[in-house]
């Protein structure tokens, strides 16, 4: 989970809440949880638009 905190830049516990609220699914494989960085990707990862023009 640490490898995918750092890919995105959050801290892991931010994945665990997520996981926690049910926004991300966890894996757990003894005592460790896995995520999949497809997943986090498309579910924390959004677009910022904007309306400024370059002039």
């Amino acid at each position: 989970m640490a490898v995918a905190a750092e890919h995105i830049g959050v801290h892991p516990k931010t994945l665990r809440r997520r996981i926690a609220d049910g926004t991300l699914t966890g894996y757990r494989i003894g005592r460790m949880v896995r995520v999949d960085l497809d997943e986090v990707a498309r579910c924390l990862i959004t677009t910022i638009t904007t309306t400024r023009t370059v002039a």
